[in-house]
C-alpha cells in the first residue's frame, strides 16, 4: 500500500513544507550567538533597562552599582561586555565613564531572531 492511498494528498503536502528562504548563514549565526551571549545575564539586562530609563538616556557607572547591588568592578565588567557587543556606548569624562544605549542595537537582535523564525 502506498502513502498516497493511506493519506489524502493534502495531508501529505502539509507535512513537507518547502523551503521559502535560506537558512541562517554561518556569519549570521555567529553574530546572533555573540549578541545573545552578551545579553544572557540578568545583571546586563538590568543595566540596559536602567540606562534606558534614565532621564537623559545615559548613566554614570557610579549610578549603576547601587541599583544592582554589585561592586563597581563587577558592574564595569558587565558594561564592558555590553560595549564590546555594541549595545552600549561609553563616553569618558574625567575619571568617570557614562554609558548610553546604541540606537537600534536591540532592534537588530530582534531582526536576527525574526530571520531565524521565518
Amino acid at each position: 500500500m502506498t502513502l498516497a492511498k493511506v493519506l489524502p494528498v493534502a495531508e501529505v503536502a502539509a507535512c513537507c513544507h518547502p523551503l521559502t528562504h535560506a537558512p541562517v548563514s554561518d556569519e549570521g549565526a555567529v553574530a546572533l550567538a555573540g549578541a545573545l551571549r552578551a545579553l544572557a545575564d540578568p545583571a546586563r539586562i538590568r543595566l540596559l533597562s536602567i540606562i534606558a530609563a534614565t532621564e537623559n538616556g545615559e548613566a554614570c557607572v557610579c549610578d549603576l552599582t547601587e541599583p544592582l547591588g554589585l561592586q563597581q568592578s563587577t558592574v564595569s565588567h558587565h558594561l564592558k561586555i555590553l560595549v564590546d557587543a555594541g549595545f552600549v556606548a561609553r563616553d569618558k569624562r574625567g575619571t568617570w565613564s557614562f554609558y548610553r544605549l546604541v540606537p537600534g542595537s536591540l532592534a537588530q537582535v530582534a531582526g536576527l531572531l525574526a530571520e531565524v523564525e521565518r
